[in-house]
């Protein structure tokens, strides 16, 4: 073994006591710092700089360790990159980390591949692999989750054993618990508990926890909580101003022939009205309930905010509210804002029918009527006919008259 000091054969360079103690074969290896590099043997271009950097590494190559205690506890492992005291400090067969900043990796064991720039990213890892951690204490708390990238101070924070999941902004995805998540934002998608949802923007999703595959976008936009299979866009919570106004592009001008209507409700949920029985109860016949839209006043009007003033052709809010409040959607804040007229389409169709039936019974009675008078009148064609036929017979026979 070389004495602590001065460049040695090989291309070995040692400086500092006991470092590269073990050295029997090991070739262009540096070791800098107190016991740097003491158990290598026949490990090669290995760079240890810092007390106990790269300590019990002894057939690894190809390893960088810079600062106090980093890759302090490599043996085989190889082409690791520690840049920090502590960093990849508990690093044992694990390949091609990479660690820059204080306790960086710092418990990671067998896990490769991993990236970790920040005080403390990655911090827990411990046989998780793929993983790439930017930001102080980015997630710090992975033990053995696979691919997951989180970029920001505190991303993904607490997500033990998740995989493949996106988190970029400070907090996002704090406390997570699921698989292929995706949270851009500031404290976006901070308790994701459920898989394959994604939020964009900051704060967004928030209050969701156990529910999966939904979409929420917009800053501060969330939803219930434990929902699945639900989009949100843009904030419409109640008291909130959220979004004025929506546009989207590539919908105006386009036809489709086998669609349904959109509606939206006052909450700003879309959907389309389902007409099956599975969906409904309490099915009876309309009967006098649609008599309240005879009391409807049709009326013309322009939008106030229609620049290009068309006609427009409808019906008042209020008006209707006065008759029947059930035709009528409110804003948020409780005020008439639309009128149903899906549902005063169907009372309109229940009144035709009504008329038509009308119509059919008078038709009917009518056609009966007329049966019945010319079933008379052939009756007393019949009887005229008989009368007749005996004034014929009953007339005396005409007598002759001799003239002298």
């Amino acid at each position: 073994s070389p004495p602590p000091d001065g460049g040695y054969p090989g291309g070995n360079t040692a400086e500092g006591q006991n470092a590269l103690l073990s050295l029997t074969s090991g070739t262009w290896n540096t070791a800098v710092g107190f016991a740097s590099l003491k158990s290598n043997t026949i490990g090669t271009v290995n760079t240890a700089i810092g007390v106990n950097a790269l300590s019990l590494n002894t057939t690894g190559i190809n390893n960088t360790a810079n600062g106090g205690n980093a890759l302090y506890s490599n043996t085989i492992g190889y082409q690791n990159t520690a840049n920090g005291v502590y960093a990849l400090f508990s690093n044992i067969t694990g390949i091609t980390n990479t660690a820059t900043g204080a306790f960086a990796l710092s418990g990671n064991t067998t896990g490769s591949a991993n990236t970790a720039i920040g005080q403390g990213a990655l911090l827990y890892s411990t046989t998780g692999g793929n993983n790439t951690a930017i930001g102080q204490l980015a997630l710090q708390a992975n033990f053995a989750g696979n691919s997951n990238t989180a970029v920001g101070q505190g991303a993904m924070f607490q997500t033990g054993g998740t995989n493949d999941n996106t988190a970029v902004g400070a907090g996002a995805m704090s406390q997570t618990g699921g698989d292929f998540n995706t949270a851009l934002g500031a404290s976006a998608g901070t308790g994701f508990f459920g898989a394959n949802n994604t939020a964009l923007g900051a704060g967004a999703g928030t209050t969701e926890t156990s529910g999966s595959n939904n979409i929420y976008i917009g800053a501060g936009v969330v939803g219930p909580g434990q929902e699945s299979n639900t989009i949100h866009i843009g904030d419409n919570l109640p008291g909130d101003p959220g979004a004025s106004a929506c546009f989207i592009g590539g919908i105006n001008g386009q036809t489709t022939t086998s669609g349904a209507a959109v509606f939206i409700n006052s909450s700003g949920k879309l959907g389309t009205l389902t007409s099956s029985a599975r969906f409904k109860r309490d099915i009876k016949p309309m009967d006098s309930a649609s008599e309240v839209i005879l009391s409807l006043r049709p009326v013309t009007f322009h939008y106030r905010s229609d620049t290009m003033n068309t006609p427009q052709f409808g019906l008042v809010a209020e008006e209707v509210a006065r008759m029947d409040p059930s035709l009528v959607l409110t804003d948020k804040e409780g005020k008439p804002y639309t009128i149903r007229y899906e549902a005063v389409n169907a009372m309109l169709l229940n009144e035709f029918l009504k008329e038509h039936r009308k119509v059919e019974q008078l038709a009917k009675n009518f056609q009966f009527k007329l049966a019945v008078q010319q079933k008379q009148i052939e009756a007393l064609t019949a009887g005229l006919q008989k009368v007749s036929a005996q004034l014929e017979a009953s007339k005396p026979a005409p007598q002759m008259v001799n003239n002298p």
